[in-house]
């Protein structure tokens, strides 16, 4: 089994979103908490499948909002290094890798 880990600025990038979306709407962060760790379990079982968005990282988008995972393979681990939404300066995941 790959372990999952997260980057402390990815988990800041976590707590972040999930406040804002409980702001807009009490129990759409658990909404969204839900469907990330659902994608981190997918990312777990087949990181391979995700495209590359630059030649060590990979990128995984999620379904219902507008947010994306980018995550480095380092065996026996899965790393995230940025939880974002789609419309940040990609320079943001950059510069945390």
């Amino acid at each position: 089994m790959i372990r999952r880990l997260l980057r402390p600025a990815a988990q800041g990038d976590l707590e972040e979103t999930v406040l804002w979306y409980e702001d807009q709407r009490p129990g759409l962060g658990e909404v969204f908490s839900g469907e990330l760790f659902e994608l981190l379990g997918q990312i777990a079982e087949s990181p391979l499948r995700f495209p590359a968005a630059a030649p060590t990282v990979r990128r995984a988008p999620l379904h219902r909002f507008p947010y994306v995972v980018y995550f480095i393979i380092e065996e026996p681990a899965i790393v995230v290094v940025a939880i974002l939404h789609q419309r940040r300066d990609p320079a943001v995941w950059k510069r945390r890798v």
